[in-house]
């Protein structure tokens, strides 16, 4: 039972509408109306079982390979290269299992945002119930402090204020009133509606609920996060892509191999078997799954001392692939602390400097010197900025400075603390609350009389409010010599100046009364004399300013959603750096009309999105996503959990964020700073960097073992190494050597050069060519010490010991061609900069050391433990392998220079 667009009727019709009055429901009616529309509770996602998600994990085109290697082991009876095997793939599904953390629970966190009880009325009495019995129909009262139950319409509102920032963006809390809104009203805008999950800031009120569960406005957001849906990350994707090529290729080598072997050379079917699935196994890279977590759980942690904290494993890497990152505006660009910026009296026009709720700052006169405290017209506007007044800024114990209750008089209070005016002496006889029908506040304030006999007294009614409504009812202004008439004409410039600036304007204005006055009414508030106007921002973080300027560097595009008026967001955008003056502002209502094909025409060119809502959001995402766009989303408030849901990445800040939207996120940061994404995107961009690296470090391995192998059946030779052999070398490589790449420094200029394009191979075709031509010298390096110690009378056994040797040291030389792959490795900086190189080394030869003279690994792979002077010629080979690979290297780059003077001159 629901009541479409509640916000545009009158109470008495959505009363009519789900049978109810205001006495509310009887607990009859109650609890048959629970039984048809179940509890005001969000649905618990489906978690999958812990052991389908760690199976997941063996969900890898390679992986599929190498178990069927070991099936056909097992059933051959090789029982020793089954479980070596097995134990491969077991150890790359653990550490999967182990770094991707918790799953998904971005559900709960909306969930949590619901109310544990609610004060309801029922059989005419108000009674406290669990928020999961409330029903459609059932009457609700809101106190201060209160969280919104379920979705109400508002039946009475007294001051009543509510803030709903976490679900508009609104950096201020709304005013509600009873009164109808039109049917086109956004969320922000709907205020006869009280939203669940929000929380009342001021006043009081009751409701009839008209949604409750899913059929909130959360429960509608939660909807949205489920259709979102997520997208696999750049890298995901393009080790898929290279998963499956390279599996095509394996096979289709394995079955040209095994007919060489059986038409040419008659080989035997179990020697021929043996044979493949040794090739097979030496090609696959069954160490690159491990490669990939493990390099980004150590991206993780590196992130992590940058304030950087990461959900989701993968989307390190995509991080430094973003091209367009879209932020919300409150609490994320801006500090989400009101500031007074500008106050304007009848006198002068002031600057305030200093930013939050910290009173560090000062007050000079426009283009002047910092005024003279506690005097004139400054200090009587400050004094009703204090006075006028029911907020606190405190101090912790760590020095701190925080605001107890709403922005707005937070900010006020701390521009009169900056103006060294304070509210001690005096008290307050009585108070008019603010009501947003009449739009002030208004106390009526006693202070001792200055220049009188002790014990004198004076009292005045102190005023602040809208504009309008103090310009109204005022009869003169504070000038320099006293009070003077109104001029409502030069207020009225400086009203459209100031809000022209994107500042939030209040006025303030006073009116003296006689001592013995103890009460007064809003009737009593005629013939006041205005004092000023404050002009009051929701400022800018300075460090967000330098890291747009950084992004817009980098190539990277920043865009401004946010659910504030078109005129703020424009005005801090402009301020930012992040459009200009002239910038178009497209908001709520305009997105609404288009088209998503007409948002897609115009979406790379817009910066400032105002007024929005989530479905809003995921429309501009899915926009720029259409582009091929990788988009980053911030946010801090369940309404940007969608969003940050459909997003590349979803960012979310750790301190001011909704738990919802945290959890939606695949990084939080710790510190809500937006120049914290500049760092994480540089980050993001070494990791892959470092990533590629250990790739093209990683395939020759492979490369050369398969081409030993390929190389033995088709000329009918020994083989080199056994396929055991080949799983050794491949998983000593993987997590020493390539391990250490992952450690490797940013490249010079990382966030001076453009975001790389999305999508294509991991490894391109002039990568592919240095990767074979690598293979060919370790492998031939390898067949070369195999079949030459052979051939001097050494046996097989310790022949491919040596071998082994030969591939490990290979790989030791080739690791240091590749910390530097587009620039020459003979250079001083390739022996430091990175010391896990050197512990790296120092583990590959200690695990040579136990395979070759270990007797329990003698028995397990057939080693053998070998002279000193044998490991002389596989360290001499390998020095040369390192000089060659340089060579390589120095015509690569010479070719691409030249392919980049011929496409500049063309």
């Amino acid at each position: 039972m629901t009541v479409p667009r509640p916000w545009a009727l009158e109470t008495g019709a959505v009363l009519s509408h789900l049978a109810t009055g205001a006495r509310g429901l009887d607990a009859a009616d109650a609890a048959a109306r629970l039984a048809v529309a179940g509890p005001n509770e969000l649905p618990e996602p489906e978690r999958k079982p812990a052991v389908v998600r760690f199976l997941a994990h063996f969900n890898d085109t390679l992986i599929y390979i190498l178990l069927a290697a070991a099936v056909i082991k097992a059933l051959m009876g090789d029982w020793l290269d089954f479980w070596v095997i097995m134990a491969v793939a077991i150890i790359n599904a653990v550490i999967g299992f182990i770094q991707e953390g918790r799953a998904e629970k971005a559900l709960a966190g909306i969930r949590g945002m619901l109310s544990s009880d609610a004060t309801v009325r029922r059989d005419g009495a108000w009674v406290t119930v669990p928020s999961a019995d409330l029903v459609p129909g059932d009457v609700v009262r809101l106190m201060p402090g209160d969280k919104v139950p379920a979705d109400l319409r508002l039946m009475q509102a007294s001051r009543l204020r509510i803030d709903e920032a976490a679900l508009t963006g609104e950096s201020v809390p709304s005013s509600k009133e009873v009164g109808p809104v039109p049917v086109e009203a956004g969320v922000g805008d709907r205020g006869s509606m009280a939203f669940s999950g929000t929380i009342v800031s001021a006043g009081q009120g009751q409701g009839v609920v008209t949604a409750t569960g899913v059929t909130t406005e959360i429960g509608r957001i939660q909807a949205l996060s489920d259709e979102a849906g997520s997208l696999a990350t750049p890298l995901t994707r393009q080790l898929d892509g290279f998963g499956r090529v390279l599996t095509v290729v394996i096979l289709g080598m394995a079955a040209v191999m095994l007919m060489i072997g059986r038409f040419l050379h008659g080989m035997p079917y179990d020697e021929l078997i043996s044979a493949a699935i040794g090739f097979a196994v030496a090609a696959i890279p069954e160490g690159l799954p491990a490669l990939v977590t493990i390099t980004l759980a150590i991206g993780v942690q590196q992130m992590a001392r940058r304030n950087a904290i990461t959900r989701k494993l993968p989307a390190v890497e995509a991080l430094g692939s973003v091209t367009t990152v879209c932020s919300d505006k409150t609490g994320t660009l801006t500090k989400n602390e009101m500031t007074v910026r500008s106050i304007v009296t009848p006198v002068a026009a002031y600057e305030v400097s200093g930013l939050g709720y910290s009173p560090d700052g000062a007050i000079r006169a426009t283009g002047g010197a910092d005024v003279a405290r506690g005097t004139g017209d400054l200090a009587a506007i400050l004094s009703v900025a204090t006075l006028c007044n029911d907020a606190h800024i405190v101090q912790d114990d760590g020095g701190a400075w925080t605001l107890v209750g709403e922005p707005t008089e937070g900010a006020l209070k701390v521009a009169a603390m900056k103006g060294g005016v304070g509210s001690a002496g005096g008290r307050r006889v009585a108070v008019i609350p603010f009501d947003s029908a009449h739009k002030l506040m208004a106390t009526l304030n006693e202070a001792a009389r200055t220049g009188g006999a002790d014990g004198e007294v004076s009292r005045a009614i102190l005023v602040k409010g809208a504009p309008d409504r103090l310009l109204e009812r005022s009869l003169t202004q504070r000038g320099a010599d006293g009070s003077e008439p109104l001029d409502l004409a030069r207020w009225d410039a400086v009203l459209t100046e100031l809000s022209g600036q994107g500042l939030r304007v209040l006025a303030a204005a006073r009116k003296p009364v006689r001592a013995t006055t103890d009460e007064f009414a809003l009737d009593d508030l005629v013939d006041l004399e205005f004092l000023g106007l404050w002009g009051i921002v929701d400022p800018p973080r300075p460090e967000a300013i330098e890291a747009i300027a950084d992004c817009h560097a980098a190539g990277i595009g920043v865009k401004m959603i946010t659910g504030d008026h078109a005129g703020t967001a424009l005005a801090i955008a402009n301020e930012m750096g992040l459009a200009g003056p002239d910038a178009t502002v497209l908001t709520g209502a305009e997105l609404e009309a288009l088209s998503q094909e007409q948002l897609r025409e115009v979406v790379r060119e817009v910066d400032v999105y105002a007024r929005t809502s989530p479905e809003h959001k995921i429309r501009i995402v899915r926009a720029l996503q259409s582009h091929g766009e990788v988009v980053a989303m911030t946010g801090d408030g369940v309404n940007d959990a969608p969003a940050l849901t459909r997003a590349d990445v979803g960012i979310a800040m750790g301190i001011k964020g909704t738990e919802a939207t945290k959890e939606a996120a695949e990084f939080v940061l710790a510190d809500d700073n937006f120049a914290t994404i500049r760092s994480a995107i540089a980050e993001g961009r070494r990791i892959y960097d470092n990533l590629r690296k250990s790739i093209v470090f990683l395939l020759p391995t492979n490369g050369a073992q398969s081409l030993v192998i390929l190389v033995a059946v088709v000329f009918g030779l020994a083989l080199p190494v056994t396929s055991v052999q080949v799983l050794w070398v491949n998983m000593i490589t993987a997590v020493t050597l390539s391990l250490a790449l992952a450690y490797e420094p940013a490249e010079r200029g990382i966030m001076r050069r453009p975001p790389r394009a999305s999508g294509g191979p991991i490894v391109d075709r002039g990568e592919l060519g240095f990767v074979i031509v690598v293979s060919l010298l370790i492998g031939g390096a390898t067949m070369g010490v195999f079949y030459g110690v052979t051939a001097a009378g050494v046996d097989v056994a310790t022949a491919r010991t040596e071998a082994v040797l030969m591939l490990a040291f290979g790989q030791l030389a080739y690791l240091f061609n590749c910390r530097f792959l587009t620039r020459s490795s003979l250079t001083v900086d390739v022996l430091r900069g990175n010391r896990v190189v050197w512990w790296s080394a120092l583990a590959l030869v200690v695990l040579q050391l136990i395979y070759t003279y270990a007797p329990f690994m003698n028995l397990l792979f057939d080693s053998r433990p070998l002279p000193a002077a044998s490991w002389i010629l596989p360290l001499a080979v390998s020095i040369a392998i390192f000089f060659a690979v340089e060579a390589l290297k120095a015509v690569r780059r010479r070719s691409s220079a030249s392919a980049g003077a011929l496409k500049g001159g063309s």
